[in-house]
């Protein structure tokens, strides 16, 4: 399932809601080819200190973690940018997954 969020410049971005294939299979690479910075420097910092204690066992640990969750940053991080929902159909999806409150504007919850 997708969303579409659009900025007031016209921008248009298709994200895909809930779990993250390419960020199981890739790690911080999605993070990073998207433009998110930040979020792509915490998963590494992140894996890298999970491999240090583990002897590099548990590097998959996070990459799992963040792969349930990324999608739902990824958007929220986009929203507090300016974009919001682009249509009726993502707007009430953003809505029905607690992303967004019901009011009219589609502020993050």
């Amino acid at each position: 399932m997708h969303v579409r969020l659009k900025n007031d410049a016209g921008v248009l971005k298709e994200i895909k809601i809930g779990f993250s294939w390419t960020t199981l299979f890739f790690g911080f690479f999605p993070a990073l080819f998207r433009g998110d910075l930040k979020w792509a420097a915490i998963m590494f910092i992140t894996a890298v200190a999970v491999s240090v204690f583990t002897f590099g066992f548990g590097a998959w640990v996070p990459g799992i973690i963040f792969s349930f969750v990324y999608n739902k940053i990824n958007i929220k991080e986009l929203l507090d940018k300016g974009y919001r929902p682009a249509d009726e159909s993502s707007k009430q999806i953003l809505q029905t997954r607690g992303i967004i409150s019901s009011d009219a504007t589609g502020t993050v919850a």
